[in-house]
């Protein structure tokens, strides 16, 4: 999809959300969202930041809000652009400038929802990369890029869907 698309609408602001990468013995923490058609989605934890605030510290907010802890910020991995449909009349889509840290929490910490989890959030759950659900990661392109060294990724991802 491109921006000069002449049937896509976009709402009128970029939106910056930050998302945590949060990974323990090889499986990576992530948020099971159930929708209403019954599809089944793995999300990183995060959202967008609000005006004033840092990504750090919208980061930690979101996480505290999410999956019930404040995560210990560390690199930024990787930069993205996203379109995300918006469920409006007409339909729309918002851009979204997608910054993913990799994060660390207390060695403790027990996988569970926060005290406000997100619209369609059902739990939290620790997700193996290398197991058929993997395949639920979303959006799609964050699946390979998750799986291999993160060292080697770019920084900038460009757009992923």
């Amino acid at each position: 999809m491109s921006m000069n698309e002449k049937t896509t609408v976009f709402t009128p602001a970029v939106r910056n959300a930050v998302r945590a990468v949060i990974l323990r013995e090889g499986r990576l923490l992530v948020q099971r969202k159930v929708y209403e058609n019954g599809d089944v989605r793995f999300t990183l934890p995060g959202g967008g930041s609000e005006v004033g605030e840092t990504l750090e510290e919208g980061l930690r907010r979101e996480c505290v809000e999410e999956i019930g802890v404040a995560v210990d910020v560390q690199d930024l991995m990787h930069v993205a652009d996203y379109y995300k449909p918006r469920d409006t009349t007409p339909p729309t889509m918002r851009h979204q400038i997608e910054f993913i840290f990799r994060c660390d929490i207390p060695d403790d910490y027990v996988a569970a929802n926060g005290r406000n989890p997100d619209k369609h959030q059902q739990d939290v759950l620790w997700l193996d990369l290398a197991s058929e659900s993997a395949t639920l990661l979303w959006p799609e392109s964050l699946q390979q890029i998750l799986k291999n060294d993160f060292d080697e990724s770019p920084t900038y991802l460009g757009l992923i869907d």
